[in-house]
């Protein structure tokens, strides 16, 4: 990490969080309204860019979420996979088999997938073991930017930037420190009859 870098990211996160503050919304409304979702099943739109590929590679599916700790993505396209995540135990699933592995055993993996995880349980104090909180907007629309506090993290992403709007989260997008990206919008399934 470069020293202009590490002099600004302090910098910008009191202004934005100075910025969002003067509104009345701050880190702990906003994990406060997020810790009140149930939980649920949404739809997801994911676009990875990666340097190696001219275009884009976009996959679709379910999310599903229920408190405190279970976590699943369901990939429908390119090609069927799953991810279960239940407390630290993380089950993958492709045609050609699965895995299973304790995040226990991985942490710079377990702090990634606990930035999702945690934001979702409005879990302010596992978000800060291992990122920099800076958030902006408003409850109407709000951008919460995770800057990684670990350097092992650090050189593996630059920035995590999750958007949304009251308690529901819309978009995750992923700075990775090689450049690559990605960009997940998160939809809500319509009710039934809707």
């Amino acid at each position: 990490m470069s020293v202009r870098r590490l002099i600004l990211i302090p910098l910008l996160f009191q202004i934005a969080t100075a910025a969002a503050a003067a509104t009345g919304w701050t880190v702990d409304r906003l994990m406060h309204t997020l810790a009140q979702n149930a939980g649920g099943t949404v739809h997801f739109t994911e676009r990875k860019y990666l340097a190696i590929l001219d275009t884009p590679v976009e996959s679709t599916g379910t999310l599903v979420y229920r408190r405190p700790d279970h976590l699943e993505r369901h990939a429908l396209t390119p090609r069927p996979e799953s991810m279960v995540l239940d407390g630290n135990a993380l089950t993958l699933t492709r045609p050609s088999g699965s895995l299973h592995m304790d995040l226990r055993d991985y942490p710079d993996a377990a702090a990634l997938i606990e930035s999702i995880r945690s934001t979702l349980a409005g879990d302010r104090a596992a978000l800060e073991r291992n990122y920099l909180l800076t958030l902006s907007g408003s409850q109407h629309a709000w951008t919460l930017d995770l800057s990684p506090s670990d350097t092992r993290i650090a050189a593996l992403v630059v920035r995590i930037r999750i958007e949304g709007h009251g308690g529901q989260i819309d978009t995750v997008s992923v700075l990775q420190a090689d450049g690559d990206r990605s960009e997940m919008r998160i939809t809500p399934i319509p009710a039934a009859g809707s």
